[in-house]
């Protein structure tokens, strides 16, 4: 289906929050003031709504696509040519989509606030870190309505079975690990499952970093950028809208070229001193060689995007002339 996004970096920036002085003149804890869980909660309100606003205008889309039957999903499945039945699965669609949105959003936010000369910005600092929460809480809510909806929607497909085995089911495909067994989903839904379960817990340790140490907070934080690979991963694999290359694939790719250049210049350029590419020391030098590996890395992802965008081999299917023969949804 569509990707559980999200989100990397769909949680706060790695050093948003924890300078050396705390904003705002915060306490021993290192807490800003109104940096709660529950206040920035009531802060995503606004946020949410826009989201559930960009799903509902997906969702159409969707919709109208698979009725005129110039929808990608329906030339992968023929048999999804009915969206009055099909709903579900389009609105899991939509929430994927939305989601994978908004996961770029605070990705983008992320780097940006964590890099060098933040005083650059337009508004102030900290009304851009309340932004960067507020859309990594609404980027976790958005993944699992994704993955919810996909769940309902095999739970109806299966009506030949029980009630407690259509409910059981649905929820082991849509959130077991690997048991969902059937075609591109039994990679791609994983990975999907994968985004997700990191990217709850590593989005919530924010709210106790004074807890565990903002140290170790940085150290977990640094791994929210797994969490946004595998949505985009999990989106090229099973996001149907996107399999074949075609304009929506194209956007897909080139999205994921400024990401991919500020994650290089934050590494290049980080705004904290110890975390600055100096000359290995024998103390250091495993960390040394770290660093300098994923400098290399992040520059190599930005040359291997260009190239792809350049050269159009961006894995992309050739739409059929003839649609494929009819199958079950398990059959992607």
């Amino acid at each position: 289906m569509q990707p559980e996004s999200v989100q990397p970096e769909s949680v706060q920036s790695e050093d948003e929050v924890t300078p050396a002085r705390p904003p705002g003149g915060g306490g021993q804890s290192g807490r800003s003031p109104g940096t709660s869980l529950r206040s920035d909660v009531r802060a995503a309100i606004p946020d949410a709504a826009a989201a559930v606003g960009v799903t509902v205008a997906v969702f159409v889309f969707l919709y109208v696509r698979m009725a005129s039957g110039d929808s990608a999903t329906v030339a992968v499945m023929p048999f999804m040519n009915d969206p009055s039945t099909y709903w579900m699965y389009l609105l899991s669609q939509a929430f994927g989509w939305s989601g994978l949105l908004w996961a770029w959003g605070t990705v983008m936010l992320g780097l940006v606030l964590s890099g060098p000369r933040t005083d650059r910005l337009p508004g102030s600092h900290a009304t851009l870190e309340r932004w960067h929460r507020t859309t990594s809480l609404t980027t976790m809510a958005l993944m699992f309505a994704h993955a919810l909806m996909f769940a309902a929607e095999l739970v109806r497909y299966e009506e030949k079975l029980a009630w407690a085995a259509r409910l059981w089911a649905g929820f082991a495909d849509s959130f077991m690990p690997f048991w969902y067994d059937s075609g591109t989903g039994k990679l791609a839904i994983p990975i999907g499952q994968g985004a997700l379960y990191l990217a709850v817990p590593l989005g919530l340790l924010f709210y106790a970093r004074h807890r565990i140490g903002a140290k170790t907070w940085r150290r977990l934080h640094r791994c929210v950028i797994v969490v946004y690979v595998l949505s985009v991963w999990h989106t090229f694999l099973y996001g149907t809208n996107v399999w074949y290359g075609e304009w929506p694939r194209t956007v897909l790719w080139l999205l994921q070229l400024p990401v991919a250049v500020l994650l290089l210049v934050r590494l290049m350029r980080p705004a904290r001193r110890s975390e600055r590419l100096a000359g290995p020391s024998r103390a250091g030098a495993a960390n040394w060689t770290l660093r300098a590996a994923g400098r290399i890395a992040a520059a190599a992802v930005v040359v291997g995007l260009l190239a792809v965008v350049a050269s159009g081999h961006d894995g992309g299917r050739e739409r059929p002339q003839d649609p494929p023969a009819k199958s079950s949804p398990s059959g992607v």
